[in-house]
């Protein structure tokens, strides 16, 4: 083996390819193939790409499958403490030690051939599906869709969730360019599950050219959250759950849990699930989206990092009022589009204090404090430290009001590494409050 430890293959991972990013399909394809992943025995496999709601879809489809019974493979990006959260067998991260054989036998499939992070990433989860003997493996894409390493497998079913402008460099200027990225996920006639209201033309024209089976949130599938009672409506037919009033499901977060459930349905398997193991499934959700943690004052950590997402943060905020102030801890990298995200949080933030994060990507506190007080927020004070940060945001909220960290998973995680402990312990635990995810940025 190469390397003794995880932290060893990860940092020479970085450095193997010339490039961070390389979204071609035939090297990694081939490395695939001398696995032996792409078989007869490769599981059934989900794919799920968009800007918005992927992590939420992938998280909670998985958990459903498991909860009906199924052993169940499930890859995402990024991580946010632990590279380990990327790949989970039956909701269990993997351990060092399974991935430092994963990475030892792909690098030996590999040959003269480089590989990106990413693109490791992604054939050492295959290889420990298999290993495993997993029944179903989720896979969540890591940016557009038609390029990205997880598309060497053909779905059995494929989902795309809210599109919305992101990382145009890679994908294109409008919805419709970066949605038929993402389109390119889908099989001919096999099915695809579309969940958002509105779905570019590109998606729908992609699908139409190859005959994919489409089914839409809202014409074919839906949820509704009425009380303590959950109502799922599948192309005509209904089945309604008594579930507790805690899980708190609304907007995007229902969205995202019906296209998982259509995901279920699709592929034969929600007719076996029964309220104990949706409330179980639905308790289970990825770090980070939209969590609300209890405390004095409150937390909130999303990872929301795009006009969409914010806009869903500031509607979420504005339902689940809280009776104190509502204190903003935001870093940003540069080279998103800001404007609109804080156009979206006028009159939601009592408080903002732009954090300081040590990345090259990442706006600077004083400039990013600039920039918000030029947009029309007020009371904008700039962290000189992030432990200071987070002081200065616990006394402005007091007992009664609420932290919120936003604006890319660098923040999340880095107030989450220098946050007390119990917060990073409280917000891995499955059963925390559920929400909506984002993509990653």
């Amino acid at each position: 083996m190469r390397f003794d430890t995880l932290g060893e293959w990860l940092a020479w991972q970085e450095r193997l390819h010339p490039v961070g990013m390389d979204l071609t399909l035939e090297r990694i394809a081939l490395v695939a193939d001398r696995l032996g992943l792409r078989d007869a025995a490769t599981p059934r496999t989900v794919i799920v790409a968009g800007t918005n709601g992927k992590g939420t879809v992938t998280t909670r489809a998985a958990a459903l499958l498991h909860a009906r019974g199924l052993k169940v493979g499930l890859f995402t990006s990024p991580h946010l403490l632990h590279y380990n959260e990327r790949i989970r067998l039956n909701g269990v991260p993997a351990t060092d030690a399974d991935l430092c054989r994963a990475f030892d036998a792909v690098d030996r499939a590999r040959g003269d051939d480089s590989l990106t992070y990413f693109e490791f990433g992604a054939l050492a989860a295959a290889w420990l599906f298999r290993d495993a003997g997993v029944d179903v493996q989720v896979l969540e894409v890591g940016l557009g869709g038609r390029l990205d390493a997880v598309n060497i497998w053909d779905a059995d079913v494929a989902a795309i969730t809210a599109v919305d402008l992101d990382h145009q460099t890679w994908l294109g200027d409008d919805r419709e360019a970066i949605g038929r990225e993402k389109a390119g996920i889908m099989r001919a006639r096999r099915p695809v599950i579309l969940g958002e209201l509105n779905p570019p033309a590109s998606v729908l024209a992609h699908a139409r050219e190859i005959g994919a089976r489409v089914s839409r949130l809202g014409p074919d599938f839906d949820l509704v959250c009425a009380g303590d009672r959950l109502s799922w409506q599948w192309r005509g037919g209904r089945v309604d759950w008594p579930v507790g009033p805690t899980l708190a499901l609304d907007g995007a977060v229902l969205a995202n849990t019906a296209t998982a459930l259509a995901i279920v349905e699709t592929l034969g398997y929600r007719a076996g699930l029964d309220t104990v193991m949706l409330q179980q499934a639905l308790a289970v959700q990825a770090p980070g989206r939209l969590q609300r943690i209890a405390g004095n004052p409150e937390w909130v950590l999303d990872v929301a990092h795009n006009a969409q997402a914010v806009a869903e943060l500031a509607r979420w905020l504005r339902v689940h009022a809280v009776e104190g102030p509502v204190v903003a801890l935001v870093a940003v990298m540069a080279d998103k589009e800001r404007a609109a995200m804080w156009r979206a949080l006028d009159g939601v933030i009592d408080v903002w204090v732009a954090v300081p994060l040590d990345l090259p990507r990442a706006l600077p506190a004083a400039a990013l404090a600039e920039e918000l007080r030029a947009a029309g927020q007020h009371c904008v004070q700039v962290g000189d430290s992030l432990p200071g940060a987070l002081e200065y945001g616990a006394r402005e909220a007091g007992p009664t009001g609420r932290q919120v960290v936003f604006g890319s998973f660098h923040t999340v995680a880095a107030v989450l590494e220098q946050a007390p402990p119990e917060l990073a312990i409280r917000a891995f635990q499955p059963g925390a409050h559920p929400g909506r995810v984002a993509s990653h940025g």
